[in-house]
């Protein structure tokens, strides 16, 4: 049996370090994290000046259906091999992240509720949220030092589509979550509270079968 957790909530609200945080709770041995980042959809034969004028925070720039099927795959107790993305040319390189079945598999992402087919894959669902300025913050000092941007191309990204798709598809499915995480106390704290949650969740569908 697999249980799947999702994570959702704006970029830079602390959805990946609770992600990682949890494995530490649970165990390595019986939880794996899968993200959402890593479908995006291959952009690989488009031009420089093409790949500009995409929208990458809609939804449509996310290959769901391929993350569905990995996630059907993992529950059905096969291995899982995920793409991985650079977002440096917005296209797949040839390497796989292969994920094993686990009794848990946490899937985070920004648009994971946005998606009606991988929402209702998940057992439980946890929604991160920060203010505004502080996920801002977190994304200019993350896409500056992991991938190669300017200052001002992220400032420009924020205002032409991060916070407008954050505003759509986002913020508004806030309220599909079991639980909304506040970034109000220590992240083991946090991270201790979520697992808590899981176990007797998990306790639950087990008993249901």
């Amino acid at each position: 049996m697999t249980f799947f957790v999702g994570i959702c909530g704006g970029t830079g609200s602390g959805k990946t370090t609770l992600a990682e945080n949890l494995v530490s709770e649970l165990g390595e041995d019986r939880a794996s994290i899968i993200c959402l980042d890593s479908y995006y959809t291959d952009l690989g034969d488009l031009s420089v000046e093409e790949k500009a004028e995409l929208n990458y925070d809609h939804p449509d720039s996310i290959d769901a259906s391929l993350l569905a099927a990995d996630l059907d795959q993992l529950k059905a107790g096969s291995e899982a091999a995920s793409p991985v993305y650079d977002f440096t040319t917005h296209s797949r390189t040839k390497s796989v992240v292969i994920t094993e079945p686990k009794e848990i598999i946490i899937v985070e992402g920004i648009l994971l509720f946005a998606f009606e087919s991988l929402r209702t894959r998940m057992n439980y669902l946890f929604f991160t949220h920060a203010p505004e300025r502080t996920r801002f913050e977190r994304r200019l000092s993350r896409d500056m030092v992991e991938r190669a941007r300017t200052q001002e191309s992220v400032e420009t990204q924020w205002a032409q589509t991060v916070k407008p798709m954050h505003d759509l598809f986002v913020e508004p499915m806030k309220h599909k979550a079991d639980h909304i995480v506040y970034n109000t106390s220590g992240v083991m704290e946090i991270a201790n509270d979520a697992a808590i949650r899981i176990e007797q969740r998990l306790l639950e569908h087990i008993a249901v079968g």
